[in-house]
């Protein structure tokens, strides 16, 4: 899903997000990226955008919704708390996979 911030016809700000289905729990949402444009951030863009996704993944039937932030990036945690999210009592570690060109792993 890709919904898009405007102000006056010029595009502000996007999120987008993947639903995800799981065999033994259902559909959830994933937010995969969300940006603003500097000049309206602080205007409650993001917040917007965040509550329409949620909105979306609701109406979809999702379950829940989540994303990944950094613990120092305080302006995404505030835009996420300001949308209705909460943060989990355990802090979950992510782990990656880096490929080379040519699909392998990069040693």
């Amino acid at each position: 899903h890709l919904l898009v911030a405007y102000d006056r016809n010029v595009a502000v700000g996007f999120v987008t997000g993947v639903e995800m289905t799981h065999p033994d729990k259902g559909t959830e949402m994933f937010v995969y990226e969300l940006a603003v444009d500097p000049n309206a951030q602080g205007m409650g863009v993001g917040r917007s955008l965040v509550t329409a996704l949620a909105d979306v993944a609701k109406h979809r039937g999702c379950y829940g919704m989540w994303v990944l932030a950094d613990q120092d990036n305080a302006a995404a945690i505030r835009t996420y708390a300001a949308a209705g999210a909460t943060e989990p009592a355990v802090a979950s570690v992510m782990v990656s996979w880096t490929f080379d060109d040519d699909g392998h792993r990069d040693a």
